[in-house]
Order: C-alpha cells, then structure tokens, then sequence
C-alpha cells in the first residue's frame, strides 16, 4: 500500500492580489476561513503570508499573532507553516515573528536566485530582483526555527539548493525531519517539466519528506508526478487560480477537493491532520 499522502494548501501569497484573483485572503478572518476551507477539503497543512488589510504584504508580528489566533480558532489541529521568504527585506525582518508565534513549520529558501514575473504580452517584467538567501542567512533562518521547535520546510527551486541541504546538516542545523519542497516555474528557478521533476526527486536524500510547489497550470501535471512517484504536492491560490478544467477556483478548498480527487485517481489517499503530523514528527504545540 503506498503510504498516504500529505496535502498543503499555499492560501495567499504575497505576489499577486485581487486585481488578478477576486477570492484571494488580506484580513486574518478572511485567511482564517480559508484555511478552515482547505482543512474541510483535506488539507493537512496551511502555507500562510500575512498581509495587510488592504492586500500589501506584511512582516508585522503583530498580524502574524492574529493569523494564528483566527487560524487556531477555526482550525486547532492544522499544521501552521508560515513564510520567511521575501524580496529586499533583511533576514532579521523575515524571522522576527517565529519566536513569538512558534508555528509547527516555517518556509526556508534554501539559495540565492533572480526571482521575477515576465509577460509574455507586455514584453516586460512585473516583477524582478534578486532573492537573496546567502549560506549566512540561512543560518540565520534555520537558528531561529530550532530556537523556537519549528519545523524547516526547505524551499528547493533548483537543483543546486537541494544540495545546499548537505552542509547545514553536517553542521547539526537541520533536523532530520526537515522537509524538502521542490519549487517549480519560478522565473529564475527550475521550469515545471516532468523530467526536472524526476531528476529533481531523484537528488533528494532517501527516505526524506518531499512535496512539489509547481506554479501556475503546470501544477496539476506536477501533482500528477508527485502522486505515482509517492511524493506529496501542494495546491491553493498562492500558487494557482485554476482548477483542473480551466476554471479559476473561487476558494482554497476548492484548490484541495481537485488535490484530493486527483490523488484518489492515482490510488493515494489523504492523510489526516493527525497522521500527518505523525509523519512529519511535528507533535501538536500546547500554546501557539
């Protein structure tokens, strides 16, 4: 029997707003009830960045504390994983909450990388700059998460930032229940396409927790990998507006209930918020 898979739902993002999809969380509230919707669907974990109420990104701790009461009051058991990723913000901006919220997982970007939106109808970038995640600053990151019992959930978009893995766990930084999250179709990452996907599968270290984050249409066909190949994915409107049949998903439970179909049509079936913090050895926290 294969194992049982673990579904994440990404909710909200910080690089796109409601201009390109009406049904995006700002408010706490709102993340709250779509987090309430993934878990409904089948989700076992929640991707969270806070925003502003007015949609702009936020680092404030503040915001974070009230994500995670909201969160924690619709959905006590869920998996919490918060960013620590962003563009042009120090390292020590982009970890401040962690010590306050302590959530069960936290985003690690495991390398420094061009990072941009390109149209292909305006000829020009949305967005463009430089992702910077130095060895120094993933040390940074990776301290303040074991300070606090936060799981790491590495963040790999390319192969060279798995292998950045190596070094911090010969230093002791990682735990060995460290996640690895194969990020496909960023701009200035690896492109979304099986056979990166297969290779990628193939550098992580055997027996390791692995998921797949593709980007944009691309993910379902990514998904699809991850199931045969007895890997786990990740869905929600972070990442993707549309469902299976082209049509953009009104909430991120519904980004889930297509999830959760589609590993059924490949003979997985869903892990429980329960059994999946069995697998990820992530024991249920007494106080956020």
């Amino acid at each position: 029997m294969p194992k049982k898979l673990i579904l994440s739902a990404a909710l909200t993002g910080a690089a796109t707003n409601r201009k390109h999809c009406p049904y995006l969380p700002y408010t706490p509230k709102e993340i709250a009830q779509e987090a309430k919707r993934a878990v409904d669907a089948g989700a076992s974990i929640v991707h969270i960045h806070a925003r502003e109420d007015d949609g702009q990104p936020s680092w404030r701790t503040e915001v974070f504390q009230q994500i995670s009461e909201e969160v924690r009051t619709l959905c006590p058991e869920v998996i919490i994983n918060y960013s620590t990723g962003a563009l042009d913000l120090p390292v020590q901006e982009r970890i401040k909450h962690l010590p306050v919220t302590k959530p069960d997982m936290a985003a690690f970007n495991m390398g420094s990388m061009n990072y941009a939106l390109f149209s292909k109808s305006k000829k020009d970038f949305l967005i463009s700059g430089v992702f910077e995640n130095s060895f120094e600053t993933m040390i940074k990151v990776v301290t303040a998460m074991n300070e606090n019992d936060v799981c790491p959930e590495m963040e790999c978009f390319d192969t060279g930032h798995i292998r950045n893995a190596q070094p911090l766990r010969e230093m002791g930084l990682l735990p060995d229940h460290a996640c690895y999250s194969l990020v496909m179709g960023v701009l200035g990452g690896i492109p979304a396409t099986t056979p990166n996907l297969m290779h990628q599968i193939s550098q992580v270290p055997e027996g390791s927790f692995w998921q797949v984050i593709a980007i944009s249409r691309k993910q379902w066909q990514m998904a699809a990998v991850a199931c045969t190949m007895g890997g786990n994915f990740r869905v929600g409107l972070e990442d993707n507006f549309y469902l299976p049949d082209g049509n953009m998903a009104k909430s991120n439970g519904e980004c889930v209930e297509a999830g959760v179909k589609l590993a059924r049509m490949m003979s997985r079936e869903i892990a429980t918020i329960s059994e999946a913090r069995e697998m990820l050895r992530i024991p249920l926290k007494a106080t956020v």
